[in-house]
């Protein structure tokens, strides 16, 4: 089914990087910036992240003896210091995710390149090195957002959905490497519920989300793909649905063959392949339209929607 699956290292049948995205209240005073200090309820919710989700999450992956991603938004790591010297202690990445998990495809390029700027220079300052992967918050890439990376010495994106491999973003003047996931791998569907976030939909038991996770997993193992969870501490943190995360890694290593890699050291794998001829990723040109596409710039808008 996947016709120029990589070629993982040691002979994996599959590579797979659990990502978390350490939130935390961020989310809530981007929506609310003039009352989220009044929605307590709510930032306790988010806080569990890094005061409780997170150290537990670290420490069931030592347990593992594997390392992997966080991506962080920058004000996330100078608010909560203790919880990146956690992560970074275990030698697991800090990641690129905005300033304040603003979204670029709803800035003016401007104000985009400046946020992106602010929060390597945090990341950089924190853990002693440019950042070397982004996901773009909520997904929210934008037709610039690949230039910015590009100039900025940016190895590999996280946002993208195009694939089940790795492949790479150009503009034409330099690249990057896409490890691409999909919302069926996003615990935020299957648990995610807050009437301050008007996101009110039946949470999931951690036995039904972690068929949907399996499934996906067991596909990649069959067919030679990139399994790319992305959780956030503040949900996936919590006891039980971390307690079927720990089994879930159980099944993983169990089953065998599995690469487990932080996203910098894929996409340096994926960089070494291209380098050697060993293998040759898709190539995907950004941006894909310059604008609005010109078939509907005489409809009205009563007819577009």
């Amino acid at each position: 089914m996947i016709k120029n699956p990589p070629p993982w290292p040691n002979g994996a049948r599959c590579a797979v990087s659990i990502t978390f995205d350490e939130d935390a209240d961020s989310i809530l005073h981007l929506a609310h910036h003039a009352s989220a200090h009044n929605r307590v309820a709510a930032i306790s919710m988010l806080r569990y992240g890094p005061e409780i989700g997170t150290p537990r999450i670290v420490e069931m992956y030592r347990r593992f003896g594997i390392r992997q991603t966080f991506f962080v938004p920058a004000w996330c790591i100078e608010r909560y210091p203790q919880t990146i010297e956690t992560i970074l202690r275990d030698g697991h990445e800090i990641a690129h995710h905005g300033y304040l998990h603003e979204h670029p495809n709803g800035l003016p390029e401007e104000e985009q390149l400046y946020w992106l700027r602010r929060a390597s220079e945090v990341i950089k300052r924190v853990t002693g090195k440019h950042p070397r992967g982004i996901r773009a918050p909520t997904y929210k890439f934008s037709a610039a957002m690949l230039d910015h990376l590009v100039a900025d010495g940016f190895d590999y994106d996280a946002s993208l959905m195009g694939d089940e491999i790795p492949y790479l973003l150009t503009n034409g003047r330099g690249s990057v490497v896409e490890l691409p996931t999909h919302y069926a791998v996003d615990d935020w569907p299957h648990y995610m519920a807050s009437r301050d976030f008007s996101y009110i939909m039946p949470v999931k038991a951690p036995s039904q989300a972690m068929e949907c996770f399996r499934a996906e997993f067991d596909a990649a193992w069959e067919y030679g793909a990139l399994f790319v969870p992305v959780w956030h501490p503040f949900l996936s943190g919590r006891l039980a649905r971390c307690h079927a995360i720990a089994e879930f890694i159980e099944y993983m290593l169990k089953k065998g063959n599995v690469w487990f890699a932080p996203m910098e050291e894929i996409a340096a794998h994926v960089r070494q392949l291209v380098a050697t001829k060993a293998w040759e990723p898709r190539v995907d040109h950004l941006p894909h339209y310059s604008g609005p596409i010109p078939e509907l710039g005489d409809v009205e808008p009563s007819l577009a929607h």
